[in-house]
């Protein structure tokens, strides 16, 4: 049971950081996938909005969006294509990739070659798939971001202890003492702060949380 609910703990969502967009055709019809970050309803509509007006010209404008921290807010439409043919397999190919913070428009200029039920689901799962994969999701989490103010014979062992809990240093200066700023994880905030704690208690360094998101 305990290792189950820390797989649970582990469970990580994943969007995008630039928008990003695929072309594929199919029996002639051409199908143009835009995936952008978005991370509000507001956010999602207006790219939606956005990208469906710039291909006003299309026969449809299908999208999906999933939002919150565990992808529990989405929504989509078939834009005018038949009934469960294009929003839903957009937002399930989303979906399996555990994907959240994210919107999805496919674009179609109809070719005048038929696809049926299954060739217009597949169409638009693989158009939304290859958008995907055009290049590595990006892992989201909830950051907490720390300062330390650290002695320079203290700093490498800190290092050390703290390396494991680390997803980033974004920044470092040296003066009389080393400053760095720290970024971990919100779920592994307990623990940094009974380790630097114990050193700060020992007079090694000064920390402060400086700000969560």
């Amino acid at each position: 049971m305990g290792n189950n609910e820390n797989m649970m703990d582990e469970h990580y969502f994943y969007s995008i950081e630039h928008q990003r967009t695929t072309t594929i055709k199919i029996k002639r019809s051409v199908f143009i996938c835009t995936l952008e970050y978005v991370d509000s309803i507001g956010k999602a509509k207006n790219f939606i909005s956005r990208i469906s007006k710039e291909n006003k010209t299309a026969t449809h404008n299908c999208w999906a969006y999933i939002l919150g921290e565990k992808g529990d807010v989405f929504h989509c439409s078939d834009a005018g294509e038949p009934s469960g043919t294009a929003g839903k397999p957009m937002l399930n190919t989303m979906q399996n990739h555990d994907m959240t913070n994210i919107a999805a428009v496919v674009t179609r200029h109809f070719g005048g070659v038929k696809l049926g039920v299954r060739g217009l689901i597949d169409a638009y799962c693989a158009s939304v798939e290859n958008t995907i994969e055009l290049k590595k999701l990006k892992k989201l989490i909830q950051a907490v971001s720390i300062l330390i103010e650290v002695t320079y014979e203290f700093n490498d062992f800190l290092l050390i202890q703290i390396k494991n809990y680390l997803t980033r240093i974004m920044d470092t200066t040296y003066t009389d003492k080393i400053v760095h700023t720290i970024e971990i994880e919100q779920k592994d905030y307990a623990k940094v702060d009974r380790l630097l704690s114990e050193y700060q208690s020992r007079g090694k360094l000064k920390f402060t949380m400086i700000r969560q998101r």
